[in-house]
């Protein structure tokens, strides 16, 4: 049998510098969170949890009839650590590991995920992380073992202190599109010109 991860789609912020439900917005006629779904799903994960937050009901309706679990980190303006505990404890006792994916990363598609989950087969106890120029992060890959560290996070840093904590095992991959997020609205028209 084939191990496949998890995929956290983590969705609980609060988008203040975007200026309205950054989520919601529209590149190539589809939402980015549906966007993001597609990407989560596309790499064939065991199963896919998406963590709301801010404007929950709103997002809740645009995941009808996705085949996802949600939970909901009621605690969200204290920072992405909350959505990354609260996505690690929506998942099943069995998942071997968690691939966590920023919710506006849309340049990542299912073929960058594919490669992450490709390097944590050949090193399964391993922290897979993507890097875009000098920056290491999501979308990342974290084997069961890491779990209990993962849940002991606190604060807005998300796991950057796991992955470079120097008693890690942290394979990278470069991905140069993890670095494209959207932020500002002004980076969404970008996008959709390209598009």
């Amino acid at each position: 049998m084939i191990l496949r991860p998890w995929v956290i789609v983590l969705a609980a912020g609060g988008s203040r510098r975007f200026g309205g439900p950054k989520l919601l917005a529209r590149i190539g006629g589809e939402t980015l969170l549906r966007r993001a779904l597609r990407s989560a799903l596309g790499c064939r994960p065991a199963g896919c949890v998406v963590v709301l937050g801010a404007r929950a009901d709103r997002l809740r309706r645009e995941l009808h009839a996705w085949p996802v679990r949600t939970a909901v980190n009621r605690r969200w303006r204290s920072g992405l650590a909350g959505s990354i505990r609260a996505g690690i404890a929506a998942l099943p006792r069995a998942a071997p590991a968690a691939l966590l994916l920023l919710a506006d990363q849309v340049a990542i598609g299912p073929a960058e995920l594919e490669l992450l989950i490709a390097a944590w087969r050949r090193a399964p106890r391993a922290i897979v992380a993507s890097r875009s120029g000098a920056v290491t992060g999501p979308p990342a890959l974290f084997p069961r073992r890491a779990f209990a560290d993962l849940k002991r996070l606190r604060g807005d840093s998300g796991a950057r202190r796991l992955l470079a904590d120097p008693r890690q095992r942290v394979i990278v991959v470069e991905l140069p599109g993890a670095a494209c997020d959207v932020d500002r609205p002004a980076e969404l028209r970008r996008l959709q010109v390209q598009s």
